[in-house]
């Protein structure tokens, strides 16, 4: 068999993807001298998550014109969306629901941390899910200031005021915050506030926290919106980060970063992040944000891609176990057109070791839910596996091959097909450092293929095969 038997020999290894000849040099972001900055130790200890996010449930209301305090989930409903998720999904190890933005994030206590999620306390929210074995997720950030200025930060003199911005030296002089009250990481009383942020949910009993708009806070620019804030430069950014790891790490939080410029081939982000988003937002989702939006395209800051497909490729080469986790966004299988795309994306998650991130509603799953329940793909997740393209490059078909190597010894590996056709694709497990005969499986079709040295397949447009390699 040839190296890459047909992989995409049509192409010699290369997309010609037209109208990308600019773009097809990997961008790299610009590298920085960053601040000496206490230890907090190895921080990655965790598994992706496996969770129900209300992602998609907002944001349609917001296309339908629905926002501010009209956007609420009632306790009513949150009661069906959580006995469908024990229900359903729990069993197959998704165990926790989550926030997003889009409903108001309310302080009505003392602490001026965030204590409501629209009309629903966080607390009896918690009580709710726990009662059925799951956790929460909050979309929050530790360095959103949400209670009254005058609100003393615990163990100091400081207040929530005293860490807004007081003149400081910023990228964007004469600008202003859009949205948000950050902040200031380098104030005193920021490392206590921070502290106390991630006090507060472990408190509640909350242990996820996914942190929405950095590259915001970092220079205040963003590649769509443009110059969007203050931005409160390099060094300030990389001390918030810090500090978020120092404390997540002391109360068992984890970390989800998102909207990260990830300059200096993420080095910040890497070490101080559990999990870091690699791509743009899934907004209307469906294989437009899986693998067709600006194919082929990388950018020197966020979101440096636009699929999610490119970000797990271009960012592979950070990730591994007990490495930072890469997070793809949310899915929402309902926007998707053929099973195919649903193996597909699905897919694309658990060979990456990215999260599986469930978007879709009660309502609407239909038959949809076997794709996020196949237990021999789920194995992957609860094996913390993390595979990688054969290689990297954006403009190099080979990266539609992906392979890794389970804790067992065993190995993983998935063809995907990106064309709007099916095309033959296959690979020598040579070719991939894999020594001998092993048996096959195809994860998808539940079925054995017998022992070999090579695996072939025809791939339908958009769909993947994915089989496990054991002695």
């Amino acid at each position: 068999m040839k190296k890459i038997t047909n992989i995409l020999a049509a192409a010699a290894l290369t997309l010609t993807l037209a109208g990308c000849n600019d773009d097809i040099e990997m961008r790299r972001p610009p590298k920085f001298v960053l601040p000496e900055l206490p230890d907090v130790g190895n921080i990655h200890t965790y598994k992706a998550p496996l969770y129900w996010s209300v992602y998609e449930y907002c944001y349609t209301k917001e296309q339908a014109g629905v926002s501010g305090a009209d956007m609420d989930i009632s306790a009513e409903e949150w009661d069906k969306i959580i006995d469908w998720v024990a229900t359903d999904l729990k069993p197959h190890g998704y165990d926790m629901i989550c926030t997003d933005g889009f409903i108001p994030m309310l302080a009505k206590d003392a602490s001026g941390y965030m204590t409501h999620y629209g009309s629903m306390s966080l607390k009896d929210l918690v009580a709710k899910c726990k009662a059925k074995g799951l956790k929460v997720g909050v979309y929050d950030n530790p360095l959103w200031i949400h209670g009254p200025s005058e609100t003393l930060i615990e163990g100091t003199d400081y207040t929530f005021g005293s860490l807004r911005y007081n003149g400081d030296p910023v990228v964007n002089p004469g600008a202003s915050d859009m949205w948000f009250s950050w902040a200031v990481a380098t104030h005193p009383g920021a490392r206590e506030y921070i502290d106390g942020f991630f006090k507060h949910y472990h408190e509640l009993g909350i242990d996820y926290i996914r942190m929405d708009f950095l590259s915001w806070y970092e220079d205040g620019k963003d590649r769509n919106m443009g110059e969007v804030g203050l931005g409160y430069g390099r060094d300030v950014y990389a001390r918030a980060l810090n500090y978020i790891a120092e404390s997540a790490n002391r109360y068992g939080v984890f970390t989800s970063l998102v909207m990260p410029h990830m300059y200096d081939d993420a080095v910040v982000e890497a070490k101080y992040g559990n999990m870091v988003r690699i791509v743009s937002d899934t907004a209307g989702g469906g294989w437009w944000h899986c693998s067709a939006q600006d194919r082929g395209k990388s950018y020197a800051n966020w979101p440096n891609c636009m699929n999610m497909f490119d970000g797990f490729t271009y960012w592979s080469h950070i990730a591994g176990r007990d490495r930072v986790i890469l997070d793809g966004d949310f899915i929402r299988l309902n926007t998707f057109s053929s099973d195919a795309e649903k193996e597909f994306v699905v897919s694309l998650q658990l060979m990456a070791g990215g999260p599986v991130t469930v978007s879709d509603q009660y309502h609407n799953i239909g038959d949809n839910l076997k794709f996020y329940t196949n237990d021999e793909m789920l194995a992957l997740n609860a094996d913390r596996f993390v595979g990688k393209p054969m290689t990297g490059r954006l403009d190099n078909a080979a990266n539609q091959i992906w392979y890794g190597q389970m804790s067992d010894g065993s190995w993983v590996i998935g063809l995907f097909n990106r064309d709007d056709s099916s095309r033959s694709m296959g690979v020598t497990f040579a070719d991939l450092g894999i020594a001998g005969t092993w048996n096959v499986r195809d994860l998808w079709k539940h079925t054995d293929e017998g022992s070999a040295t090579a695996v072939s397949a025809t791939v339908p447009a958009h769909g993947c095969k994915i089989v496990k390699l054991t002695k």
